[in-house]
C-alpha cells in the first residue's frame, strides 16, 4: 500500500524530522527527506542505530535530496512525484535578533513549500507548528478552540508559527488536505545543543536555578507516531495539540537532574533578574553575536504557567503518551552513547 506514495520530509535532519523518518519506515514506504547540511545526515543514522539495536533499519532507503525551502529551484527537484508532505523544517529562537530569519524560514519557507504542494497536487500536507502558535493565557487551560491573540510580549517565534499556519490554511482553501499539529516542548534522541535539548546540556553543565513557572512536554517519538497516523487516516483540515505532560519547569528540570545523576537546582531567582540577564545577553549577541543562553522572550516564558489539553489528540487516536521519567532517559541514555 504504502511503496508507491511518495512522502517528502522537510527537515529531515532535525529532531522531529528524524524522529517521523524513523517513524514512516516501520513500514514500508518510499520516503524522501531534504537536507542542507550533509554532515548532519549520519545524526540521522545514529538515531535509526540507537532505536534499533540489531540495525536492522531501513535508513538507507531513504532518498536524501539537498535542498532549502527558500531556494525554488532545489524544491523543484525534491517535490517530483510526492504526494504526501511532512514539513518539519523550521527556525527556533526566542532572540528578538533573529525575528527578521524567523519570518523568512517559517512564514515565507512554509510559503514556498505549500505552494510546490499546490503546484504537484499533492493529496495531503501535514505541518509542524507548536503551542506557541495557539495563544492562551495563564490560568485557563488551553484547547485548539483558543482564538489567537498578538500582544507586546508575544514572541517573535510565536508570531512566525501564526503566521506559517495561515499559509497552510491558505492552501486547505486552496483544495489542498491538511492537518497541523501543536506540539508542545519536544524532547527526544538528539544532540544536546540542537533546539529544545540544550536545557539537557546546561543541568549537565551544572544549572543550579530554577524558575516558577510551567508549561507541556511532549516525546518526539510521540509526534511523530502521532503525525503518521493522522496522515495516514481520514482526518483532514483540522488542527491538534500534541501534549505530554503539564508540569513545572521545577520539576522538570529536577528529573533531567536525576537522569544525569546531578543533584537539582535550588536557587528560583526573582522574575526580573532573568528578564534583566535577558536584556544583556539580547545585547551580547546583537553586539558581539554572542548565543544567548536566555531571552526576554525565554524568560518571561520561564515564569509563566500554561497547561495545555491533550483531549482531542487522544479521543482521535486513542493514543497514550511516554511517561516524562522515560522521555528523559531516553535523550540522556542516546547522549551517553554517542558522545
Amino acid at each position: 500500500m504504502y511503496l508507491y506514495v511518495v512522502i517528502l520530509v522537510t527537515g529531515g535532519t532535525g529532531l522531529v524530522g528524524s524522529h517521523v523518518l524513523y517513524e514512516l519506515l516501520k513500514t514500508e514506504r518510499k520516503v524522501r527527506a531534504i537536507y542542507r547540511d550533509a554532515e548532519k545526515i549520519n545524526q540521522v543514522k545514529l538515531l535509526f542505530d540507537y532505536y534499533s539495536n540489531d540495525e536492522n533499519h531501513r535508513f538507507d532507503s531513504i532518498e536524501w535530496v539537498k535542498a532549502d525551502i527558500l531556494d525554488l529551484v532545489s524544491l523543484e527537484d525534491a517535490f517530483q512525484g510526492v504526494e504526501q508532505v511532512y514539513h518539519c523544517a523550521a527556525l527556533v529562537s526566542f532572540s528578538r535578533k533573529d525575528f527578521k530569519s524567523l519570518i523568512q524560514i517559517n512564514r515565507k519557507g512554509t510559503a514556498n513549500v505549500v505552494n510546490f504542494a499546490l503546484k504537484y497536487a499533492v493529496k495531503k500536507f501535514g505541518y509542524i507548528s507548536s503551542t506557541a502558535a495557539i495563544g492562551g493565557v495563564e490560568g485557563k487551560c488551553v484547547t485548539e478552540d483558543v482564538k489567537w491573540q498578538m500582544t507586546d510580549t508575544t514572541s517573535g517565534y510565536a508570531i512566525s508559527k501564526y503566521n506559517a499556519e495561515r499559509e497552510v490554511w491558505r492552501g486547505c482553501e486552496e483544495g489542498m488536505d491538511v492537518v497541523i499539529i501543536n506540539p508542545s516542548i519536544i524532547f527526544g534522541a538528539g544532540k544536546l545543543d540542537e533546539s529544545s535539548l540544550t536545557i539537557f546540556k546546561t543541568v549537565k553543565n551544572g544549572l543550579k536555578v530554577y524558575s516558577l513557572g510551567s508549561n507541556a512536554f511532549v516525546d518526539a517519538r510521540d509526534v511523530a507516531h502521532c503525525f503518521s497516523r493522522l496522515m495516514d487516516g481520514d482526518t483532514k483540515n483540522e488542527r491538534f495539540l500534541l501534549i505530554g505532560h503539564n508540569l513545572k519547569f521545577k520539576d522538570s528540570i529536577a528529573t533531567i537532574a536525576n537522569a544525569f545523576q546531578l543533584k537539582p537546582p535550588m536557587i528560583c531567582p526573582p522574575k526580573w533578574i532573568a528578564l534583566l540577564m535577558g536584556r544583556v545577553n539580547e545585547l551580547l549577541y546583537r553586539l558581539f553575536n554572542i548565543k544567548p543562553t536566555i531571552t526576554i522572550d525565554s524568560a518571561r516564558s520561564a515564569y509563566s504557567n500554561m497547561v495545555y489539553s491533550n483531549e482531542k489528540i487522544i479521543n482521535t487516536l486513542n493514543v497514550s503518551f511516554y511517561p516524562f521519567e522515560e522521555t528523559v532517559k531516553n535523550v540522556v541514555d542516546f547522549d551517553k552513547k554517542n558522545r
